[in-house]
């Protein structure tokens, strides 16, 4: 429950409705996880939901790296520090919070 709604997630806690996202929603997702959501992670968030409008997927790590990279620069676009702003698992969990679907070559 989010806001009053209630917001239908999957097994491993994925959005099952793409529509459902908000920042209140990504919150409460991240909570679930034991992690307090900082500009730094926002900033990674608005930048998935970007690349997925574009190409209607949820990267994998590397290519995730490389549009963080391109997008906000090499001190942001580098697995240490994506891995340390989620928990070692960035393309799987950003996407999570940011209301994506599990990248599919992610187990």
């Amino acid at each position: 429950m989010v806001g009053g709604m209630a917001i239908a997630t999957d097994k491993e806690g994925y959005l099952l409705d793409l529509g459902d996202w908000s920042e209140p929603v990504a919150q409460a997702l991240a909570q679930a996880e034991g992690l307090d959501l900082q500009n730094e992670h926002w900033e990674i968030l608005l930048l998935l939901r970007e690349f997925y409008q574009e190409f209607q997927l949820s990267p994998a790590t590397r290519p995730l790296i490389k549009y963080v990279a391109l997008k906000l620069g090499p001190d942001k676009g580098n697995s240490m520090h994506l891995n340390r702003l989620f928990k070692g698992t960035p393309a799987k969990l950003a996407a999570k919070l940011a209301g994506l679907p599990k990248p599919s070559n992610c187990i």
